[in-house]
């Protein structure tokens, strides 16, 4: 049976398929195969539903028309100035400041995709304009992104989160160390990339123009405020978090900065609906494909085959890390968290592994695969933005998959990376 399955979810793929269709061809298979028929197709449906149920997924939405309502306002461009007011002129600031730049919309984001386009928009030109090779900037720009698959709120780790039953507030603040551990090596290899090439810099700003640029962003930087100081604070749930970050960013680009009329919220909510839409189908497709994948004991069978019951702590992250990595390369990252999370989940259990630091790398290896050859998410959505080849955008991605790839094994040896702020915040 399990050859049927992912033989069938195969062939769907290459002949170009979207992933919910093998997902529910997948299913269907199974449960056709394990109950005898049509007769129980009931219980797949029960299944899909209950996959969406989980109030924990309302943030999804909210915090994608979050996003997608401050990326046609002005909210972006005024965490970009304020960034390129303090480090532009430095060796390598402008590359700096768009690593930071990816870090700061992260944090109000919690989307990979809607970063490359919030900050890459506007920053890539000036890069060029700088002297920045565009293999370079485009790497950049992708790998950076994956910040904010870390920095909260994350759309991935609220995934993992209702798949594993894990908290999402103590994933959220777990995210922060390695966002930033991230940010900072990024930033380094930046300078040494500029003093190299001989980049020149930008003017330096005055204090002036400082204080201007501060004063600019202070708005948007509510938006930190909100979910971080609002979750760890005891005002709110991470889902009304994000309630309160769609009408923070209605109230700032309609009523502040009178951006955005009611025409272009319209707009607004109707991408945001037809993601969220899509998101959902995989979300309750891949709980139905889990039910049957854990009903036939595949996982267990796959699992014992390579003995990861005989490896220690470092052993089955080093196994995780490798599967989430090389999943996302090929496809969807929310589909890899969906499909993989309940495969290794008793494995974890069995040897007692800390969900959250779990969590954490597994998050930073499904945002890694996707801005990594052959089929990353994020190379696809740079290539529609900046309507640039494949090879192009892909040419420059080695240094920074290194990079990444490095921060996901200190993760393993040293947790407190990710799980010294969660101590903190969450001591009793």
């Amino acid at each position: 049976m399990a050859i049927a399955i992912f033989g069938t979810m195969i062939v769907l793929l290459l002949l170009g398929f979207p992933m919910m269709i093998p997902l529910i061809a997948g299913s269907l298979i199974g449960f056709v195969s394990l109950f005898g028929g049509f007769g129980q197709l009931d219980t797949m449906v029960q299944q899909i539903l209950g996959g969406i149920r989980p109030a924990s997924l309302i943030a999804v939405p909210m915090f994608i028309f979050a996003a997608d309502i401050m990326t046609r306002g002005q909210s972006a461009n005024r965490l970009i100035d304020l960034v390129m007011s303090f480090v532009g002129h430095l060796k390598g600031g402008l590359a700096v400041s768009t690593a930071s730049a990816c870090t700061l919309f992260g944090a109000v984001s919690g989307s990979t995709q809607a970063t490359v386009v919030a900050v890459g928009g506007p920053l890539r030109p000036r890069m060029l304009k700088a002297g920045y090779n565009d293999s370079f900037a485009l790497a950049l720009i992708v790998n950076s992104s994956d910040i904010a698959f870390l920095i909260p709120p994350s759309i991935g780790m609220i995934i993992y989160g209702v798949v594993s039953g894990t908290s999402i507030s103590e994933l959220f603040i777990a995210g922060i160390g390695p966002g930033l551990l991230i940010l900072f090596m990024f930033s380094v290899y930046s300078y040494f990339y500029a003093v190299r090439h001989n980049v020149p810099t930008e003017p330096r700003a005055s204090w002036g123009e400082r204080g201007r640029a501060i004063q600019r962003a202070l708005w948007p930087l509510g938006f930190p405020v909100i979910i971080v100081g609002g979750i760890y604070g005891g005002i709110f749930s991470p889902t009304e978090a994000a309630a309160a970050c769609v009408l923070y960013a209605l109230i700032l680009e309609m009523g502040v900065f009178r951006e955005m009329n009611v025409r272009q919220l319209y707009a607004t909510a109707k991408s945001t609906g037809l993601i969220t839409a899509v998101v959902f189908i995989l979300v309750g497709a891949g709980a139905a494909f889990s039910y049957v994948i854990s009903f036939a004991q595949i996982p267990q069978q796959v699992l014992g085959s390579i003995g990861i019951d005989e490896m220690g702590g470092y052993g089955v992250l080093f196994t995780i890390s490798i599967a989430f990595f090389v999943g996302c390369m090929f496809v969807d990252p929310i589909v890899v968290i969906l499909i993989l999370v309940p495969i290794f989940a008793p494995v974890v259990a069995s040897v007692g592994l800390d969900p959250v630091l779990v969590g954490t790398i597994i998050t930073l290896q499904v945002a890694i695969g996707s801005a990594t050859p052959p089929f990353g998410c994020d190379i696809f959505t740079a290539i529609a933005v900046f309507k640039r080849p494949y090879a192009e955008v892909v040419r420059g991605t080695p240094p920074f998959i290194i990079m990444l790839l490095s921060v996901a094994v200190l993760l393993i040896f040293f947790p407190q990376i990710a799980l010294f702020l969660r101590d903190l915040a969450f001591s009793k």
